[in-house]
């Protein structure tokens, strides 16, 4: 109902197992505040974790098949079969590759302009596109400042992600993904 010419809002609450009713009411002000307070939590949290200028990577992202990967490619563009981890934690989309030109190949295939390298992964014996935290190929931190490879990871590849050795044995490469320590990297 309209009281005054403001609106008076009213709910009924009811008990599923009890059978009880309960009545509350909602001054105008509140109800104002309530809804204003709700709009920003959605906006807020819908920007959380997103820049212009760091575009989702295709490298990187979790997967449970390999046809979660790459779909803005089109099918069989890439130089390698696509793959889908399933040895790092929610998955890590990547492709085979032979060399590291074979990474970012293809328009499209890498968005950031952050370096990929082809290395195997631990013991598959497969040679596989990672985005590269190798000493080279590290930019400086948003604010001018150094980062540390896995400080590297989590700010231009994924909050989960650390940087570690691929494992590949003698081919072993520093690469950014989701666990790990930074304190491992380079190390088989």
């Amino acid at each position: 109902p309209v009281i005054d010419g403001v609106l008076e809002a009213s709910a009924r609450v009811r008990g599923l197992e009890t059978g009880y009713t309960a009545q509350f009411e909602v001054s105008p002000m509140k109800l104002l505040l309530v809804i204003t307070g709700v709009g920003l939590l959605v906006t807020t949290t819908s920007s959380c974790g997103t820049t212009a200028s760091a575009p989702v990577e295709n490298t990187g992202q979790s997967c449970a098949a390999p046809t979660d990967c790459f779909t803005s490619i089109e099918a069989g563009a890439l130089k390698g079969e696509v793959q889908c981890l399933d040895r790092v934690t929610g998955g890590y989309c990547t492709h085979l590759c032979k060399t590291d030109a074979d990474c970012c190949a293809v328009a499209g295939e890498c968005r950031s302009g952050f370096l990929q390298v082809c290395s195997p992964f631990e013991s598959t014996g497969l040679m596989m596109c990672f985005l590269s935290c190798e000493a080279a190929d590290l930019r400086p931190a948003p604010d001018g400042g150094v980062l540390d490879d896995s400080a590297y990871c989590r700010t231009y590849g994924n909050a989960e992600f650390n940087c570690r050795s691929s494992g590949g044995g003698n081919q072993n490469r520093k690469i950014c993904v989701p666990g790990g320590s930074g304190g491992d990297a380079g190390k088989d």
